[in-house]
């Protein structure tokens, strides 16, 4: 994986980390929700409805699992959490996805 795809991962992750972080207190209570579901079943639908393959994922809070789907076709894109015991919640989705390959800023320039 080349440096900048590491860092648009990244980047994806520290997103998909904060709307982790504003909906973790939910999660829980949405278990039983219509968001939530097993996990293979969610991955199922989210590849079988809309075509979005797993694009990145991280470790979160209380080894929850954050991912990222998301179809280059459909440009639908999808941020789960899945619990350790299986339960997979959708925390946002949208559509125009894109996947960039931009350079990184240069050292002391954060723009």
């Amino acid at each position: 994986m080349t440096r900048n795809k590491t860092f648009l991962h990244l980047a994806a992750l520290t997103a998909a980390a904060t709307l982790y972080l504003t909906a973790a207190s939910h999660v829980s209570a949405q278990s039983n929700a219509r968001n939530c579901g097993p996990r293979a079943m969610v991955v199922d639908r989210l590849a079988s409805g809309y075509g979005e393959t797993r694009q990145s994922m991280g470790l979160g809070a209380n080894n929850q699992v954050i991912e990222v789907f998301a179809s280059s076709e459909t440009g639908t894109w999808t941020i789960t959490v899945t619990t350790p015991a299986g339960m997979t919640c959708l925390v946002a989705s949208g559509q125009a996805f894109e996947e960039l390959a931009e350079a990184l800023p240069a050292p002391g320039n954060d723009a």
